[in-house]
C-alpha cells in the first residue's frame, strides 16, 4: 500500500478536526447536514446483514446521511433490493463524512472495509493515494459507460493518477438564499457582484438602540465560502504545482471584505457549532435576508419561508465562481464481492429508481446527463426552480482544495477564519502564518 504510514497517521488528525467542532459539515462539506441525526433504519439494516436466508450476495455500504434524507437513502437501498434476488445491500450509517473516514481508515488497516462506501469528495485523493480505492474504469467500460455520461462540474474528484475511483452521488454546491420580499420592500435587486451584494447587505440592516435586529447576509462557519470568494476574486486555493497556496492578494481581499460587513453589522458570522442550522433558522425567521448555503438546504427553507424566497449564483468580483460539495461512492479495492458492488453502483447512476429518485427526494444536484434530460427532474425543476439555479451554477465549478493533504490544510484554514472572524486577528498576519504552515505540510 502506497504512503501506508502517513495515510493511517490521518486518523488522528481528522479526530482532531472533530474535536474542534467545526459545524456545517466541516471538512470541506459546505453546510450539508449529512451526518445528523441519524435514524434506526441504517442500523436495523446493519443488524439484519448476516440473517436474511435469501441466499444473496450481500454488499456492505457506508454512509453518512442521517435524518430525512437518511430516510430516503434506506429508501433506495430497499428499492434496488426488491429489484433482483441475486444482491442484497446492507446500508450502516456510519455518522458525519470525518467520522465516516476515520472509521474507513480503522477499517483498512483491519481488513474489515466495506464494499462500496460514501467519502465526501474533498476526502477521495486521501484514500486514492493510500491505492484502496479500486479503478472503476474497466467496470464503467463493460457497462458502456463513459466520464462523458456525468456532469463534468462534478467531476474534479472521481479521478486520482489517471485512474477513476469515485463516481458522484450526493452532490451539492452553495447558491445565494434571498428573502426577495424584503429587497422588495427596500427597493433592491438581487446582488450579483460583491459591490452590489455589500450595498444590498448594507442596507437590509436594522438597528434599535444600537443593538443589531436585523442583518443583511450570514452563512455558515464552514471552508467552502471563502473558498468559494478567493475564487471569485481570481485566486486558487492551491497552486496548480499543489506546492502551496494558489494566491497573492485574494485571500485578503476576501477576509477583509467580510469584516467590514461584519464590522457593519451587515454580516452576522455564527459560532462554529451548528452555525448550519443557526443560519437557516435566521433566514426563515426573517432577521437576515440574504444567506450563503448549500442547495442541499432549499427544501427545508422552502417549508421554513414565509416569504417570498429566490435562489441565485453567488455574486462575482472578477468571475463567477462555485467550488462543489457533498459526496462521491467509491469501491474498495479490497473488496470480495466486485461484480456484485459494481452492479449496485450502476444501478445507483442509471436507474430512475436510483440516484435519479433520491436526488428528487432530497435536493441534491442531478449528477448524469440521463437524469438532467429526464422529465422527471425537468418537472421538478418547472415546480421548483430554486433547485435549478444550483445545477446551472455548475458551469463555474472549481475544485482548488484538491489535495492528499486536504484534510491537514483545512485545520490550518479553520484557525485562520476563527483568529480573523471570531479573534478579530490581523488579516495579513493571520494569512502569512497560514501560508507559511501550509507550505510546511505540502512538503511532506
Amino acid at each position: 500500500m502506497k504512503n501506508k504510514f502517513p495515510f493511517i497517521a490521518l486518523t488522528l488528525a481528522l479526530i482532531m478536526t472533530l474535536l474542534a467542532g467545526c459545524s456545517g459539515g466541516g471538512s470541506g462539506s459546505g453546510g450539508e447536514t449529512a451526518g445528523t441525526d441519524s435514524k434506526a433504519a441504517s442500523g436495523e439494516a446493519s443488524s439484519n446483514a448476516g440473517n436474511s436466508g435469501s441466499g444473496k450476495e450481500t454488499i456492505q455500504f457506508w454512509h453518512s446521511i442521517g435524518g430525512k434524507n437518511g430516510e430516503f437513502l434506506d429508501a433506495m437501498i430497499k428499492r434496488f433490493n426488491s429489484s433482483q434476488d441475486k444482491i442484497e445491500v446492507v446500508g450502516t450509517f456510519q455518522g458525519s463524512y470525518q467520522e465516516t473516514v476515520t472509521k474507513l481508515q480503522q477499517a483498512v488497516a483491519a481488513k474489515t472495509a466495506p464494499d462500496v462506501t460514501m467519502l465526501e469528495r474533498s476526502n477521495v485523493q486521501l484514500f486514492a493515494d493510500a491505492e484502496v480505492l479500486e479503478d472503476l474504469a474497466p467496470y464503467m467500460e463493460k457497462s458502456g459507460l463513459s466520464k462523458d455520461d456525468f456532469e463534468e462540474g462534478l467531476m474534479g474528484h472521481s479521478y486520482f493518477n489517471d485512474k477513476l475511483v469515485s463516481l458522484p452521488f450526493n452532490r451539492s454546491t452553495p447558491v445565494m438564499h434571498i428573502n426577495k420580499s424584503m429587497l422588495d420592500e427596500k427597493g433592491l435587486s438581487i446582488p450579483t457582484t460583491w459591490d452590489e451584494l455589500k450595498k444590498t447587505a448594507e442596507a437590509l440592516v436594522v438597528k434599535e438602540n444600537g443593538e443589531v435586529k436585523r442583518y443583511g447576509l450570514t452563512m455558515p462557519y464552514d471552508t467552502w465560502y471563502p473558498i468559494a470568494m478567493i475564487t471569485q476574486a481570481g485566486g486558487k486555493f492551491f497552486n496548480d504545482e499543489g506546492t502551496s497556496v494558489g494566491y497573492t492578494t485574494e485571500a485578503s481581499k476576501t477576509f477583509k471584505y467580510l469584516k467590514e460587513l461584519q464590522n457593519a453589522g451587515a454580516l452576522y458570522y455564527p459560532p462554529s457549532q451548528d452555525s448550519g442550522n443557526i443560519t437557516n433558522q435566521m433566514f426563515t425567521s426573517g432577521k437576515v435576508g440574504i444567506l450563503f448555503q448549500s442547495t442541499g438546504s432549499i427544501s427545508g427553507l422552502t417549508q421554513g419561508a414565509k416569504f417570498d424566497y429566490v435562489t441565485a449564483f453567488l455574486p462575482q468580483d472578477k468571475q463567477y465562481a462555485t467550488p462543489t460539495g457533498g459526496g462521491n461512492v467509491a469501491m474498495m479495492a479490497a473488496s470480495k464481492h466486485k461484480d456484485a458492488a459494481w452492479e449496485f453502483m450502476h444501478w445507483l447512476m442509471t436507474s430512475p429508481e436510483g440516484a435519479q429518485q433520491f436526488v428528487i427526494d432530497t435536493g441534491y444536484l442531478p449528477f448524469t446527463k440521463q437524469m438532467v434530460d429526464s422529465d422527471a427532474i425537468k418537472q421538478l425543476w418547472e415546480k421548483e426552480p430554486n433547485r435549478k439555479v444550483a445545477f446551472e451554477q455548475l458551469q463555474y465549478a472549481v475544485d482548488t482544495n484538491k489535495s492528499v493533504q486536504w484534510p491537514q490544510v483545512e485545520q490550518e484554514f479553520n484557525k485562520a477564519i476563527q483568529a480573523i472572524m471570531y479573534d478579530n486577528k490581523d488579516v495579513d498576519a493571520t494569512l502569512n502564518s497560514y501560508k507559511e504552515e501550509v507550505d510546511r505540510i505540502l512538503k511532506n
